[in-house]
């Protein structure tokens, strides 16, 4: 079983999120721990402020085809264009690359390997991660949980 297979599988879902938090920082829309539960699903929360993960194959999101805008659900920041959008197989959203200073990375050390964690960098939301096994031409795969973002058709 490869590490997609295990992922995809949900195998590795008790090693996400546990006592992780979104990431600290300064970011230019801040709310309580109160505020954003009242606006958050429990899904929602749990990924975008424990940084948690989706099950795979589950986010409506992975199958949108039509042309327009991925936005953070936490603050609208425009994050991903739909022509960055590919299937990678892996059963979440993924892109090449993001929108010019749409998000903030920091290294994640969770589930015993070194992976690089993506957030909103207006609001610090955890969108997912960036591997370098993605497509031409930046090599990049940002893999992303879809409660963590919403949809604008162009």
């Amino acid at each position: 079983m490869n590490r997609r297979n295990f992922l995809a599988a949900g195998a590795a879902l008790p090693f996400f999120g546990r006592g992780a938090q979104a990431a600290s920082g300064s970011f230019e829309i801040t709310r309580t721990k109160a505020e954003w539960r009242a606006m958050l699903s429990d899904a929602e929360y749990r990924v975008m402020r424990e940084e948690g993960t989706e099950r795979a194959f589950t986010s409506p999101l992975n199958d949108e085809k039509r042309a327009g805008t991925y936005l953070c659900r936490g603050c609208d920041l425009p994050l991903y264009a739909s022509s960055a959008k590919y299937d990678s197989g892996t059963g979440w959203p993924s892109f090449w690359e993001s929108l010019p200073n749409a998000i903030g990375t920091r290294r994640d050390r969770k589930l015993f390997m070194l992976r690089t964690e993506c957030h909103c960098r207006r609001c610090g939301s955890h969108l997912g991660h960036i591997f370098d096994d993605g497509p031409p031409p930046t090599g990049k795969r940002h893999c992303l949980n879809g409660v963590s973002l919403t949809f604008r058709p162009a």
